[in-house]
């Protein structure tokens, strides 16, 4: 694994779970972002697994900066060893950039928010799956640019820095092609809001496939530049 790589990668983990007003959440959502057990990275620290679970639950003071730093060369160890794929996933995000005509607008929340917060602000109605749950952030992403410019891999660019966000697909006609692209994709999000439709419109293998990855789903018919501005003016 390329040194300048893995050192950027870790940088920014480091400063964002050191920095975050919840570091235990920033620090459970990475360890959750590579797959890695509690009792794996716990075994890796030399630690019982009550001490990871009590850092991410905020049972225990805020880790500090060196702890910090074992945690996240762990996390990065555990992966490489595995074949690196996380890794490269998410350093693939430093390296490249994706056209404003793809990608309207991409955000990570400090702390998480609540799903039906983020619903209501942008008149989400729901389709299927969950709303109580968190998120982490969220991207607004143009359909159809997305599906003919992007690769596989370079898809995984609209999920930021965490999965556990909601992927905002807009002027869609059914719903079924972003939901084929998340479907080959090695990641998957928290939930996925379809612009520009209502419930009527949805093709019904959309929920088929969204209960299969368990991933919520929703629609709004918001206009773009407004859900844009509605969740930048949010203080979440």
């Amino acid at each position: 694994m390329k040194s300048g790589m893995r050192n950027q990668l870790a940088e920014k983990m480091a400063g964002e779970i050191t920095l975050s007003d919840s570091p235990g959440h920033a620090l459970k959502k990475w360890r959750m972002n590579f797959e890695i057990a509690p009792g794996v990275l716990s075994e890796r620290l030399g630690v019982s697994p009550s001490v990871i679970s009590d850092y991410e639950g905020g049972r225990r003071k805020s880790p500090g900066t060196a702890i910090v730093g074992k945690i996240v060369d762990a996390i990065l160890t555990i992966d490489e060893e595995a074949g690196g794929r996380h890794i490269q996933q998410f350093s693939s995000m430093l390296y490249t950039g994706t056209d404003d005509d793809v990608i309207y607008d991409i955000h990570e929340y400090a702390s998480p928010v609540p799903l039906q917060s983020f619903a209501d602000a942008i008149g989400c109605a729901l389709l299927c799956g969950s709303v109580d749950q968190m998120i982490h952030g969220y991207t607004v992403v143009n359909s159809l640019n997305a599906i003919l410019q992007l690769s596989s891999n370079e898809f995984n660019r609209i999920y930021g820095w965490s999965t556990e966000r909601s992927l905002i697909f807009t002027n869609v006609s059914t719903g079924k092609s972003p939901m084929v692209a998340i479907r080959v994709t090695p990641f998957k999000p928290r939930c996925v809001v379809l612009q520009g439709i209502d419930a009527g419109g949805v093709h019904p293998i959309v929920l088929k496939m969204a209960e299969r990855d368990r991933i919520t789903v929703m629609c709004t018919s918001m206009e773009v530049d407004k859900i844009v501005n509605v969740l930048r003016e949010q203080e979440w």
